[in-house]
């Protein structure tokens, strides 16, 4: 089958590979749809923690795609869709039991330790299978990736209805806070970006202000990073009010560090929380979102290119154009 496979930094290209097997309690998965995103471009460049890629890789962590064979007459049935969560639990564990499967002791994810969707076929434990209704876009539901990293990061910040949110950063994660962060009624969603030209998305997504400069005469309930840079964090942290609460979305790299006003935040009673990934809980729910109809996330889906043109994706996620939401590759059959 054809692959998208990263042997080392700077070496990716589209191979012929051997296909997967369908293995007792797994099924095979034919991919449409792969998302790309910044931490995809990690792995390509060598500069993710090695402990958390196992090479060469076959790189896609957010996907959709269709059951094309099954071990189980239990599971979905063949041609159904579908979307796998990335982290494999071992289910075992003091953290899996606990329900906080991103925490898990044995750190398994598809796309980073085993081979993920940017492929013709993928192999998936079937219990991490879950059916997409036929309302849902294949373009929303590639998105259940990164939707729930942010609802599991929401649900963690306990939001409530009249809350002034801030969502610092306009790349898919900010704009995909920000539409979630209206399922709690909040009383206004502010997006402080960096690329006038996300403007457009940044309304799609619910936002009421979006701002190219910090507003320090206002200050918020909830502030959500999703940047991942030192300054984003920075502002972030500026942002609260009495009381509120920062949640810290984004990754700036292994090392990267900024000043913390220790005395504001403990004179101001704020909650600074980090939130890493997402639970089983939270993949469920924005299924659950996404079949009740409640949510849809397709407009973030700027940029399209087929499986033999990554070359072209991912130059767009490195160097943006325009408005750009999520790039995605096509997986035709």
């Amino acid at each position: 089958m054809r692959a998208l496979v990263v042997r080392g930094p700077g070496l990716v290209a589209l191979e012929d590979v051997p296909a997967p097997v369908a293995l007792p309690g797994s099924v095979l998965v034919r991919p449409t749809m792969v998302g790309l995103c910044g931490t995809d471009l990690e792995i390509i460049d060598g500069h993710i923690d090695p402990a958390y890629v196992r090479l060469p890789l076959i790189i896609g962590h957010e996907w959709i795609g269709a059951i094309d064979r099954t071990s189980s007459t239990a599971g979905p049935a063949l041609g159904t869709r579908v979307v796998v969560e990335g982290i494999v639990p071992c289910r075992h564990c003091r953290a899996c039991v606990a329900g906080d499967t991103n925490r898990c002791q044995t750190y398994d994810e598809f796309g980073f330790i085993r081979a993920g969707a940017a492929a013709d076929l993928v192999s998936a434990p079937e219990h991490l299978v879950h059916a997409l209704a036929a309302t849902v876009a294949d373009k929303s539901g590639v998105l259940v990736e990164p939707a729930s990293v942010v609802l599991r990061a929401l649900q963690r910040a306990a939001p409530h209805p009249g809350m002034k949110v801030l969502v610092v950063g306009d790349g898919a994660v900010g704009l995909l806070a920000a539409t979630l962060a209206r399922l709690w009624s909040p009383a206004s969603v502010t997006m402080l970006g960096a690329r006038p030209k996300q403007h457009a998305l940044a309304e799609a997504a619910g936002v009421d202000q979006f701002q190219l400069e910090a507003d320090s005469s206002t200050a918020y309930d909830l502030v959500i990073e999703a940047a991942g840079a030192p300054a984003a964090v920075s502002a972030a942290l500026a942002s609260p009010t009495r009381g509120g609460t920062v949640v810290l979305l984004g990754l700036a790299g292994d090392g990267v560090s900024t000043p913390l006003a220790i005395d504001d935040l403990v004179n101001s009673d704020v909650t600074v929380m980090g939130s890493f990934s997402y639970t089983a809980a939270a993949w469920g729910g924005v299924v659950e979102l996404l079949n009740s109809g409640r949510l849809d996330l397709s407009f973030l889906v700027t940029h399209e290119y087929p499986l033999a043109d990554w070359a072209q994706a991912i130059q767009s996620l490195r160097t943006p154009s325009g408005a750009r939401g999520k790039v995605v590759l096509t997986i035709d059959r």
